[in-house]
């Protein structure tokens, strides 16, 4: 786990620089589900103070990744199918909206800059690192929010899907997900290239239930992940 320098240059906070390394380590399982968290032991690995990682806790915790258990610590949160489901109604609200939005406001430098980003997705995936393909989705689905001219949207989907981006980071290494994903990319990006906003909703859509799609065998793969299943 690390500050990646891309951060410090962007002149970002050290709250916000910590708060984004923890998630992100949270997110990629780097710290998996049920870990004990130390503010002194994230304090070191990230060299700062014991202040910056004590708010980004706090932050993590409204996001339903880590959990205070009294008398005992602070936990990295197992995935809860119900809080990736309510992370996925949300987003999906959000985001069809902001494709047909997006459809009628793209320039034709907005269509080449989704295409480039694209290109960069299908050569992170010829070199098998998810951490970049991860990065690349996630920049194209905020460069159409932000072509919606609504940028609280973006905003909103960041505020409740930390428990959903868990699910997406673990699907990615799964057999043709990547190509999948590309292949999705590729019809939406169509889509808006042709000012169908109806068409770029409808794969919007069905992009984003991709990821509920997987759970059944994400929780076979990696049980000790995932809250328990209540029985009945």
């Amino acid at each position: 786990m690390r500050i990646p320098l891309s951060e410090r240059a962007r002149g970002t906070t050290t709250r916000d620089r910590v708060y984004q390394a923890i998630r992100d380590a949270i997110v990629c399982a780097e710290l998996e589900p049920g870990r004990r968290l130390s503010e002194n032991e994230l304090a070191e690995r990230l060299g700062v103070s014991r202040t910056p990682v004590r708010e980004a806790l706090a932050r993590l915790r409204e996001e339903r990744l880590v959990a205070v258990v009294p008398q005992r610590g602070t936990f990295v949160t197992k995935i809860d199918p119900d809080a990736v489901a309510d992370a996925a109604f949300v987003r999906e609200a959000l985001e069809c909206n902001a494709v047909r939005l997006a459809t009628l406001n793209a320039t034709e430098d907005d269509i080449a800059a989704l295409r480039a980003n694209l290109a960069a997705q299908e050569e992170a995936a010829e070199r098998d690192d998810a951490a970049a393909f991860d990065e690349l989705d996630d920049d194209l689905h905020r460069i159409i929010c932000g072509l919606s001219g609504r940028d609280v949207a973006w905003w909103l989907s960041q505020r409740v899907r930390g428990q959903l981006d868990r699910v997406r980071r673990l699907s990615i290494p799964e057999p043709g997900y990547r190509a999948e994903m590309i292949a999705e990319h590729h019809r939406l990006i169509d889509a808006i290239e042709a000012r169908d906003p109806e068409r770029a909703e409808q794969v919007m859509r069905h992009h984003l239930q991709m990821v509920l799609s997987s759970m059944p065998t994400l929780r076979a793969e990696h049980p000790d992940f995932f809250e328990p299943e209540e029985d009945g």
